[in-house]
């Protein structure tokens, strides 16, 4: 994370395929980012290795690392419950799942977070699943929705569990694709 202290406008940021070295830096910025959502070493790390095409950093011209994406294929309507691993993946996913994305402050005016939208919908696409998902958290809500999200409409017990394991305002929202 050099120069995580410094504005860099003069920087080039973009996403690239995380790598197993990039893990101490994500793990970092998890910890600075969401405090209030910890998550195991074990979880990115299983991410990583059950679908790394889904695990993505941000970086700088010298490739210190600002920001992390996990996306990972999943069904519509069952996210995994927070610090939960999954094991493995559905073999009839039909939604990639934003499991977890985390910019960091300095770097947020680069539009990281429009580019990644666009690179989970490419990803969806050539999949061939007809969804993206994600847990808004942090009153992050109405950004989601800016870039397409909506309501999920089939709120049931089970996937109301698995939200509040975030916190009470977490809101689980879907993308759907032409």
């Amino acid at each position: 994370m050099t120069g995580e202290n410094t504005i860099m406008s003069d920087v080039a940021m973009v996403w690239r395929d995380m790598q197993q070295g990039d893990l101490a830096a994500v793990l970092a910025i998890a910890a600075r980012v969401h405090p209030d959502y910890p998550e195991s070493p074990a979880v990115f790390s299983e991410r990583l290795h059950l679908f790394a095409a889904g695990c993505r950093v941000a970086v700088d011209a010298r490739d210190a690392v600002h920001g992390y994406a996990i996306t990972h294929p999943a069904m519509l309507g069952h996210p995994p419950a927070l610090n939960s691993l999954l094991l493995h993946l559905p073999p009839q996913a039909d939604c990639l799942y934003l499991h977890d994305v985390a910019i960091l402050p300095t770097v947020r005016q680069f539009g990281l977070g429009a580019r990644l939208v666009a690179l989970i919908e490419q990803h969806a696409r050539a999949l061939q699943v007809g969804y993206a998902a994600l847990v808004a958290v942090n009153n992050s809500g109405d950004y989601w929705r800016r870039h397409g999200f909506s309501d999920y409409a089939g709120t049931d017990a089970a996937l109301r569990k698995k939200i509040a394991s975030y916190d009470d305002s977490a809101q689980y929202l879907v993308l759907a694709l032409p």
